[in-house]
C-alpha cells in the first residue's frame, strides 16, 4: 500500500508538472504575435498627430513639421507639411499600395509610379515604398526568435523576418529587437537580398503619449551613404479616433491649405 502511495504522489506530481509547462508553452507569444503587437502599439486602429523630422547629411540639416492621419483598417493615410512656410500644404496619400503627391506650389498632383518607389521620401532616408507598405510587416513576412539579447539596458528579443517568396518587398531580411517588458521596438536593421546591411532604425526617447508608452524619436540611419540620418519626433498623437473618410479623398489632397 505504501508503494502504492508513493507511486500516486509521483504520478500526480508529474501530471501537475506537464499541465504547467503545457500552460507556460500556451501562454508563450510567437515571434509574429510579438512583431505584431508591437506595430499595434505604435499606430492603433487610427491616429492622428504631428512630427517634426530632421535630414541631416554631411553638407546640410533640413528640418519640416507635418500632420498626419492613419486608418490601419482601410490601410490609407494622409500627411500634410505645415513647415517651413515654403513648403507648407505639400501633401502625401496612400490607398493601400498606391501614393499621390500634392504640390502647393505648382497645385499639381502626382501619382507615383512603381519606378519612383525606391527612390527618398521628401528628401529622408525613408523611401516612397516605406510609405506605400508601412503596413505589410505581418502579411508579407515570416518571422522567427533568433536570440534574446540586452540592448540599452533592456531585455529583449532578436527576431528575424524574412518575406514571403511571392511578397512584392524591398528588404531581403529585417531583424528586430523587441522589449519583452513593454513589447516595444527598440532596433530595426535591413538587409538587402544580398545581405548587406543597408540602413538601420533606432527608437529612443520612450514617453507616454494619449495613455500609451511609446519612443517619440525614430532615428533612421543609412549605411550606403554615411552621415546620412533622418530623425522623426512625435509632438503629439491620438489613437483610435474618428476620422472621417474625406480626409482621405483626392478633394482633400488637392484642398491647398
Amino acid at each position: 500500500m505504501k508503494h502504492i502511495t508513493q507511486l500516486a504522489v509521483v504520478l500526480l506530481i508529474a501530471t501537475f508538472t506537464a499541465q504547467a509547462q503545457k500552460q507556460g508553452a500556451a501562454a508563450a507569444p510567437t515571434a509574429a504575435e510579438i512583431i505584431e503587437k508591437a506595430e499595434n502599439i505604435l499606430r492603433g486602429k487610427t491616429s492622428r498627430g504631428t512630427y517634426e523630422m530632421t535630414v541631416v547629411t554631411p553638407d546640410y540639416t533640413r528640418g519640416m513639421k507635418m500632420d498626419y492621419w492613419w486608418d490601419e483598417v482601410n490601410d490609407r493615410s494622409l500627411i500634410r507639411t505645415i513647415a517651413p512656410k515654403k513648403e507648407a500644404g505639400n501633401k502625401w496619400l496612400k490607398i493601400g499600395n498606391e501614393m499621390w503627391n500634392y504640390l502647393k506650389a505648382t497645385e499639381t498632383t502626382i501619382k507615383i509610379p512603381p519606378s519612383m518607389m525606391l527612390q527618398s521620401w521628401n528628401g529622408s532616408d525613408f523611401t516612397n515604398d516605406d510609405l506605400a507598405r508601412e503596413s505589410s510587416m505581418s502579411d508579407d513576412y515570416d518571422h522567427r526568435f533568433i536570440a534574446e539579447e540586452v540592448l540599452n539596458g533592456e531585455e529583449c528579443w532578436k527576431i528575424v523576418s524574412v518575406p514571403h517568396p511571392d511578397a512584392a518587398v524591398v528588404w531581403g531580411k529585417l531583424y528586430t529587437w523587441v522589449r519583452k517588458k513593454d513589447y516595444l521596438a527598440s532596433l530595426t536593421q535591413y538587409y538587402d537580398e544580398n545581405g548587406q546591411l543597408m540602413r538601420y532604425m533606432v527608437y529612443s526617447d520612450f514617453r507616454r503619449m494619449d495613455g500609451r508608452l511609446l519612443p517619440a524619436k525614430w532615428s533612421m540611419y543609412n549605411k550606403v551613404k554615411e552621415g546620412h540620418r533622418t530623425e522623426f519626433k512625435i509632438i503629439d498623437v491620438d489613437f483610435n479616433v474618428v476620422i472621417p473618410d474625406r480626409v482621405f479623398s483626392f478633394r482633400e489632397l488637392e484642398r491647398g491649405n
